[in-house]
């Protein structure tokens, strides 16, 4: 979800429950179940931590924002409630992609109420809450067969999937690690380096049409020359040495502002 990486919110959660149960043993022959949590054995006894359908729950009993919870056999579940803090440049990194004219989709695992309270934030009406990763990625296949090309950006394990099968992909440095090798690229430093990635990234599909146009106006002149026997060895090297530096200098401005 846009609203906050997958990993900190594990990090606040293990503090969370630490500072108020206090430490406790530590679960056995624990799996991980995607898209719903985290089964183990405590003192011999089974136990579950992650969705409330996982815990047979009732999902409308969850709270307005991001939930967990956590059961053991014969007992009472318990809830886990927290609440998601926008990024601080959220708002100017989603208004900056609709300026490029770029729609922004987003696609949670949380509950109905907390991905819409963040749908709202940022003006975004294209939304779902409780997708699971395989609904995900069925997504980036609709709208792929609709001829769209999708930037997928996500940080959670739950991401993967669709990370590997997007047009494009992006993990924040701080994603699960699987999310990182899913993914073409990771960035730092906030959303907004999503936009700035972007606009790299057009700048040297530029450049790279250019060199190719460069590599072929010199074959286009100098091979027929070449062939009727009008250059020497010497003036041969010198201009394939100089045809190679030309299109080296010309990548070289990406360091630039220039395009």
């Amino acid at each position: 979800m846009i609203a906050v990486t997958e990993r900190r919110f594990l990090q606040a959660l293990k503090l969370a429950i630490a500072s108020t149960t206090c430490p406790g043993p530590l679960a056995q022959n624990v799996q991980e179940r995607p898209g719903l949590g985290l089964e183990g054995q405590i003192d011999g006894v089974s136990c579950r931590l992650g969705s409330a359908e996982w815990v047979g729950v009732d999902a409308q009993t969850n709270a307005d924002g991001p939930s967990l919870w956590f059961v053991m056999v014969d007992a009472e579940p318990v809830q886990f409630h927290f609440e998601d803090q926008l990024q601080a440049d959220a708002e100017t990194a989603v208004a900056t992609l609709r300026q490029r004219g770029i729609s922004v989709e987003i696609l949670s695992g949380d509950n109905h109420r907390a991905v819409e309270k963040t749908a709202e934030a940022l003006g975004i009406t294209d939304w779902q809450a409780k997708v699971s990763p395989q609904d995900k990625a069925e997504r980036l296949k609709e709208l792929d067969q609709a001829g769209k090309k999708v930037l997928m950006v996500g940080d959670g394990l739950n991401d993967a999937g669709a990370l590997a099968i997007a047009h494009a992909s992006l993990a924040p440095g701080g994603a699960m690690d699987v999310s990182q090798a899913a993914s073409d690229a990771v960035y730092s430093g906030g959303l907004n380096t999503i936009e700035h990635v972007l606009t790299v990234s057009k700048r040297a599909k530029s450049v790279m049409l250019q060199n190719f146009g460069l590599a072929a106006a010199y074959n286009f002149i100098a091979v027929p020359i070449a062939v009727t026997g009008n250059v020497t060895p010497l003036i041969a090297a010198i201009a394939m040495s100089a045809s190679s530096l030309i299109v080296t200098l010309n990548a070289l401005r990406l360091n630039g502002g220039s395009s």
